[in-house]
């Protein structure tokens, strides 16, 4: 992999939680527009190694970090745990999708809206145009235009979690994780959404959680094997 086409860089990575380790002086580096898929034994630590991309683990107790995590944002890589890089700046260029769906309490639009007004984003015009190429991206336009207002928390599984993806597109990120984003998903509203990632990597890298073999077939560039505190690529 040569360097321009590296998007991410681990090196030296260990952490551990309450005297648990989870990573152990690990090495991987991931390609830029591309899927890489993390497979691994239950409590290997797949999801926390998501949370250690974009820094949501700082608010676990007794958990510490070592080593470099470097992202290409911008042009140019970045040392995201440099004291001048703050997690909010850091969650704007790295978004994140959970397993399970989890809309806001309000309208589908304000769902969309929500993390440009955080953004400080005032202009009605921009955040609209932004909603809807956001809910285009994440193939849900076409099902939501004409209900907007409605709360989201109605919408059916499928679409609550292309709701969320939509949520994490809208600050247009350059790396998007997914923590298993279809494993509470029946075939076909899985089917959607593997068929979206493989589209959206035309813009973003994707690193995704996956416990199902047959999907990281369909849709993984690259497979990472997550045990014993190493990241192996699996051939």
């Amino acid at each position: 992999m040569t360097d321009h086409q590296t998007k991410i860089r681990i090196e030296g990575l260990s952490f551990s939680y309450q005297g648990h380790s989870v990573l152990n002086n690990a090495d991987a580096m991931f390609s830029e527009n591309a899927i890489s898929t993390i497979i691994g034994p239950s409590g290997a630590g797949k999801s926390t190694f998501l949370m250690i991309l974009n820094r949501l683990w700082e608010s676990i107790a007794d958990a510490e970090m070592s080593g470099s995590v470097q992202i290409r944002l911008n042009g140019r890589f970045c040392d995201i745990y440099d004291s001048a890089y703050s997690p909010e700046q850091l969650r704007h260029s790295v978004g994140m999708v959970f397993q399970m769906p989890n809309p806001l309490p309000m309208s589908i639009y304000r769902n969309i809206a929500f993390p440009l007004k955080l953004a400080g984003f005032k202009d009605k015009k921009i955040i609209s145009e932004k909603a809807e190429q956001a809910l285009k991206q994440a193939y849900l336009w076409n099902e939501v235009k004409d209900r907007l207002e409605q709360d989201a928390r109605k919408l059916s599984g499928g679409q609550q979690q292309r709701l969320c993806i939509a949520r994490a597109l809208i600050l247009q990120p350059e790396v998007l994780l997914l923590d298993e984003p279809a494993s509470s998903l029946d075939a076909k509203s899985s089917a959607v959404i593997e068929a979206l990632l493989i589209n959206l990597k035309k813009s973003c890298t994707l690193i995704v959680v996956s416990h199902y073999m047959d999907q990281v077939a369909r849709i993984a560039d690259t497979v990472y094997e997550l045990s014993d505190g190493k990241l192996k690529i699996r051939l």
